[in-house]
């Protein structure tokens, strides 16, 4: 790998990390955490949440995209 594609890779990167940080701004993501599926426990002081469902879906969609986009 070049340092022009290095460059890229980073500088594309650096972009989708912006897109997703205003797509939570503005609340994009408002139902993460939110399925049927994920756990959350709340006691007086506390709260816990286990997104188990949320982030299944997030990793076939990531698994989805990095396949179209890597296979030649």
């Amino acid at each position: 790998m070049d340092a022009r594609t290095l460059g890229l890779l980073i500088v594309g990167l650096g972009l989708a990390i912006a897109v997703v940080g205003v797509l939570v701004a503005v609340g994009a993501f408002g139902w993460f955490g939110r399925l049927p599926g994920d756990l959350r426990f709340e006691g007086e002081r506390t709260s816990v949440l286990v997104p188990i469902t949320s982030m299944i879906l997030v990793s076939l969609v990531l698994t989805l995209l990095l396949n179209l986009i890597l296979r030649r």
